[in-house]
């Protein structure tokens, strides 16, 4: 019995094979009418053509017991003709994926999926056969319009067997719809840089995380994120965070990505700027959403920070990304939302949630608190690492400093606005933040420096009446230029830091605009840290704005900020004058 059904389908494959040849080319009138006569005979055909090479247990034995069914399908597949009717075209679509093999074993099955594969590949591009065009052009069809209508087709059928609802119920043994998922991603290898095909990618993405067994292959992952770095594909938000997870080349390229178009190619990105590039990044979102992603994009974080800590916009993103992902991370529900010590699972824990909460929601005399216990545990820990010689844990604190560096900030605005009995803490703490480490830091020698430079800064700025005088005559900073200058004796002073303070005290003092405008202006050139001081004063600058401070007091501020930002532009970066 089933000898006489083979011998039959053979029959019936000659007849169909006789037929498609004698259907070449399409575009004479006979040909057309006997094709168009035949399509139903052909639809029967191939829904029973389906049904046998489903019901085969291979693509070999199928292919063993019908020989000329690749040749009967690949003519088809250029018949004009047989591809307009929906029916026929939705059943030769089926016969092809059905007849990829996900994991082949063999050469005849491996050359069987590139054949699928180049198949619908050349589906998607213009067929410029002259039989082909004249007969489009009676339809009223460019080779383009046509070509693009049967993507839209293909990529349909696919997308409605990739969206079959789950039936696995919980049993990984049992079997279900989405075990097709390689076959249908590796059919769509060639075609991921066309439009149509992107609904399809994303519904195939979104499947893996619904089903264990819809898995998808790293040559479907590798050809994604190749077309969707390069510009050449376009996927809905969803499905990038997706790739991004399934794919870690795909995450990596997306951070040095965001790096290079920020902070390594742009130093000079204002802070409105840099926030609202990473924001439309995706990446503080995704990384919400998947703790591993996070911690990816955390270690190239931790690595660039290692070999670039000198740079002030490399903190300033780090900070910046560490805010938008912890935004996102609050609006999620508890329930679904992992514990923090998840995300940083080397911080310190005690520091974990005092850094990460904004100084916003910490008011008045409770910040001044907050500041000296995170100034006083950071101390703590410092001192207890480095008697044991370890260094490690010193690091990751700082580096959790640095990415809660609003507090760094807080810290400079508190020295700043209120009469201190004890300033010690702050001051450590802002040192503690330029020079975490003994090691190469000498942090002891440098705390020394600035509370010699404070000191200065405070009589200066807050101690003394404004001068009225429009010149600062350079005898009144001479001990501060002593201390950010380089001396064999001993190690200058911290520039940034002192220049940090500098430009602070400038902007909220009330020393006259003119004597504070010069100040700067001196420091600034002397330390050769001409756009880091505009890099604080654009940083100020969107604090304010960020906070939408509305009071006069704060509208003063920004004046001074924009003449401050005015001065400095017109000193050459690097300059330093002579005495």
């Amino acid at each position: 019995m089933s000898q006489s059904v083979v011998q039959i389908q053979l029959t019936e494959m000659q007849f169909w094979l006789d037929k498609v040849e004698g259907w070449s080319p399409a575009d004479i009138a006979d040909v057309h009418k006997d094709t168009c006569f035949y399509l139903s005979s052909l639809s029967d055909f191939l829904q029973r053509l389906l049904q046998h090479i489903t019901g085969v247990a291979s693509t070999t034995e199928t292919m063993k017991n019908m020989p000329s069914l690749g040749q009967i399908v690949g003519r088809l597949c250029w018949n004009p003709v047989v591809t307009a009717n929906d029916e026929t075209r939705a059943l030769i679509i089926q016969c092809l994926w059905a007849l990829y093999t996900e994991h082949p074993g063999n050469t005849l099955e491996r050359t069987a999926n590139q054949w699928v594969q180049r198949v619908l590949c050349q589906l998607a591009t213009e067929d410029d056969t002259n039989s082909s065009r004249l007969l489009l052009k009676g339809l009223g069809l460019s080779p383009t319009q046509y070509h693009q209508e049967f993507l839209k087709k293909v990529v349909k059928q696919l997308q409605e067997n990739s969206g079959k609802t789950c039936h696995l119920l919980g049993d990984v043994n049992q079997s279900c719809s989405c075990d097709r998922t390689v076959a249908i991603s590796e059919a769509c290898i060639p075609l991921v840089t066309c439009a149509e095909v992107a609904p399809l990618i994303g519904a195939l993405l979104q499947r893996t995380l619904t089903c264990p067994q819809s898995t998808i292959t790293d040559s479907f992952l590798g050809a994604l994120s190749s077309a969707y770095s390069s510009g050449r594909l376009a996927l809905e938000d969803h499905a990038v965070v997706v790739l991004w997870y399934h794919s870690l080349p795909s995450l990596e390229e997306a951070v040095l990505s965001l790096l290079e178009s920020t902070v390594l190619a742009n130093t000079k990105i204002s802070p409105q700027k840099l926030q609202q590039q990473i924001t439309q990044s995706l990446l503080p979102k995704a990384c919400a959403q998947y703790c591993s992603m996070f911690l990816v994009v955390n270690d190239i974080f931790r690595s660039i920070l290692k070999k670039r800590e000198d740079l002030p916009c490399i903190r300033t993103l780090i900070q910046t990304f560490t805010s938008c992902f912890y935004k996102e991370l609050t609006v999620l529900h508890p329930q679904t939302r992992l514990p923090l010590k998840a995300f940083f699972p080397l911080s310190p824990q005690s520091l974990l949630l005092p850094l990460l909460t904004p100084p916003t929601e910490v008011p008045g005399e409770a910040r001044r608190r907050h500041l000296y216990w995170l100034s006083g545990s950071l101390r703590r820990l410092t001192e207890e690492e480095e008697e044991a010689g370890c260094s490690g844990r010193i690091f990751e604190a700082w580096f959790l400093v640095v990415q809660c560096s609003h507090w760094v900030q807080a810290a400079l605005q508190l020295l700043l606005s209120t009469q201190l009995l004890d300033v010690d803490p702050l001051l450590w703490l802002l040192t503690f933040y330029h020079h975490p480490t003994k090691r190469g830091h000498c942090r002891d020698v440098q705390l020394v420096h600035f509370k010699e430079a404070w000191d200065h800064l405070h009589h200066l700025f807050f101690t003394v009446p404004a001068l009225a005088h429009p010149l600062l005559p350079v005898e009144r900073l001479h001990s501060l230029l002593v201390l950010i200058s380089p001396c064999t004796q001993r190690p200058s002073a911290a520039p940034l830091l002192i220049v940090d303070l500098v430009v602070n005290c400038a902007v909220f003092s009330q020393q006259s605009l003119n004597v504070s405008t010069e100040i700067v202006r001196t420091v600034a050139a002397r330390s050769g840290l001409v756009r880091e001081a505009m890099h604080v004063l654009d940083s100020l600058e969107h604090q304010l704005k960020a906070a939408s401070c509305q009071s006069n007091d704060n509208s003063k501020v920004v004046v001074r900020i924009k003449e401050l930002h005015n001065t400095l532009q017109d000193i050459p970066s690097g300059t330093r004058p002579s005495h």
